[in-house]
């Protein structure tokens, strides 16, 4: 009787997937009559039909393709399936209407300038597997106001958050090792930042001009403050700088007209020019 039972419960799970997989495909097929491209499996959505307003993506697609739904200027909502494992470069690039987005946990990486210049967009949930914020992901979002990085999150790409000029919190967590060039460039809405202790690197210009910043905590595995690292944070007051950092590089601290003290470690090469002329710079023992 329980085999029965079993094999009763089995079949209707396998009828179930059936008439699902059935339906996504017939959504495949109905989406392509109204000019949405599909590979032939239906697995990647290559192209969106530029006057779309809102959009679900079928179930069964695993990437969202190359310029897939970039300058559909009237898409203020879009559905990711968690079938989704790929947001490939530019993907949503310049949606300007498209308000929040969030990436399943099957994502495990986002594309360069996947959304840059979504100047609309103010909430992002990054899912729990992405391991990589591509080059300009969030480049231009310019009504962005906070982000939560996962734990999953590896590597911050260059100029992932330029210009995100309302962006004020953001959130590194400890999984992530580098800080890419100009990634947090004119975050002018930053007012504190602490880079954890996983961090190695802080890429050039990586934080400068962000005119709100008054603190900086950086973390005690960061062994290179890179060219113009925090340049232009004219607000910019307290920096802790720890013992595990040998380079600080040229222009790291310049027009940061706030900055009076600075204590770096003892053996660190500093550039001519790294911090104002103004501050006093401290070696510890």
């Amino acid at each position: 009787m329980k085999k029965r039972i079993l094999f009763l419960l089995v079949a209707m799970l396998g009828a179930f997937a059936l008439l699902t997989a059935c339906g996504e495909n017939d959504k495949i097929e109905l989406d392509r009559k109204k000019g949405f491209e599909f590979d032939k499996a239906g697995k990647i959505l290559f192209k969106a039909p530029k006057d779309i307003t809102s959009y679900e993506i079928p179930y069964g697609v695993t990437s969202i393709g190359k310029e897939a739904f970039a300058g559909c200027k009237n898409l203020t909502s879009v559905t990711i399936p968690d079938s989704v494992t790929s947001i490939v470069q530019e993907a949503f690039e310049e949606c300007e209407k498209l308000t929040s987005v969030t990436i399943p946990d099957s994502v495990t990486s986002i594309g360069d300038w996947t959304f840059a210049g979504c100047k609309n967009l103010t909430s992002v949930t990054i899912g729990n597997s992405v391991t990589s914020i591509g080059g300009g992901a969030f480049a231009l979002c310019s009504n962005l106001t906070s982000v939560t990085i996962p734990d999953s999150v590896t590597s911050i790409g260059d100029k992932a958050f330029a210009e995100c000029e309302n962006l004020k919190r953001v959130t590194i967590p400890d999984s992530v090792t580098s800080i890419g060039d100009w990634a947090f460039f004119c975050c002018n809405s930053l007012t504190s930042m602490t880079i954890p202790d996983s961090v190695t690197s802080i890429g050039d210009s990586a934080f400068s001009c962000c005119d709100s910043l008054t603190s900086v905590t950086i973390g005690n595995s960061v062994t290179s403050i890179g060219e113009g690292a925090f340049m232009g944070c004219k607000n910019l007051t307290s920096v802790t700088i720890p013992d595990s950092v040998t380079s600080i590089g040229k222009e790291a601290f310049r027009a940061c007209f706030d900055l009076t003290s600075v204590t770096i470690p003892k053996n660190c090469k500093v550039v001519f020019g790294a911090f104002p002329e103004d501050c006093k710079v401290f070696r510890r023992d």
